[in-house]
């Protein structure tokens, strides 16, 4: 198992963070929410790339990182972002839709 995956929980089940954790300061706790509403908790430094979160995501969910677009206050994510360049704060929320394309009607 690797150690993305030893610090993530998901928050239907149960809590990402207890009372009394201590977590250092250069830690940030971030929820994933899926189209189906489901939060997914990830802690992660705040200098680490954010590819890390997504892929973790996308395999926890067995879904291909490519077909998944992830969202922060409305503004697509790079995977070579940070928490530190996004300004985000413990306890934010990203969205993860599934990427479309196409979906116009066509005249029969």
């Amino acid at each position: 198992m690797s150690r993305m995956e030893d610090e993530e929980s998901n928050s239907v089940g149960m809590s990402s963070i207890d009372d009394g954790d201590k977590k250092p300061a250069n830690q940030i706790n971030l929820k994933v929410r899926g189209q189906d509403g489901i939060e997914v908790c990830f802690r992660i430094k705040r200098a680490s790339q954010l590819q890390k979160l997504m892929t973790a995501y996308c395999n926890r969910q067995s879904l291909d990182v490519n077909t998944v677009v992830f969202l922060y206050e409305g503004r697509r994510l790079r995977g070579q972002q940070t928490p530190t360049e996004l300004d985000m704060e413990d306890g934010d929320e990203i969205d993860a839709m599934l990427h479309q394309t196409g979906g116009g009607l066509q005249n029969v």
